[in-house]
């Protein structure tokens, strides 16, 4: 996807990631019995450490898959697999902040075939990918993570867009 698709942007505290994210841990709560959590890097790295924090689980890896350069979504490329998972890949909770395009959702269940998919915002496109969310967004939305922003000068709605 590219940046001239996306037509409007969604800003995300750091304090409404956090209720997200925890509202993420309640669905996943009693779900089963999670062995461990592998956040996918590097967007997933903040709510699977606020997921495992609230399911009490310590067993944590990260799968490092780039598939965007600042608001261009490309091929994906797989940087780094996980080591979790064993004979019963059922029990292993998958973390994203996003899902997309999708893109990495297919790399991530073909290299974890059975793991839960969990992400705190999920898009049309790549809805169907996911096991459990919490909020949907329009495709054409980019979500700016507090990670990606800072204060500044915003302009009203009307007025960005005229230009």
């Amino acid at each position: 996807m590219s940046e001239a698709t996306y037509t409007k942007t969604f800003p995300v505290s750091w304090q409404e990631l956090h209720r997200d994210a925890k509202a993420l841990a309640w669905r996943l709560h009693g779900l089963r019995a999670w062995s461990g959590i592998v956040a996918i890097t590097r967007g997933g790295l903040v709510p699977a450490a606020i997921v495992a924090r609230e399911l009490d689980l310590r067993v944590i890896d990260t799968i490092s898959i780039r598939t965007y350069d600042h608001q261009s979504a490309g091929k994906a490329q797989l940087l780094k697999g996980s080591t979790l998972g064993g004979a019963d890949k059922s029990r292993l909770l998958i973390v994203d902040d996003l899902v997309d395009t999708g893109t990495t959702g297919r790399v991530v269940r073909d290299l974890l075939p059975g793991a839960h998919f969990a992400t705190v915002y999920a898009k049309p496109a790549g809805k169907p990918l996911v096991d459990t969310y919490v909020t949907e967004v329009s495709q054409d939305t980019w979500i700016m993570f507090p990670w990606d922003t800072e204060l500044q000068l915003a302009r009203p709605i009307a007025e960005s867009m005229r230009r």
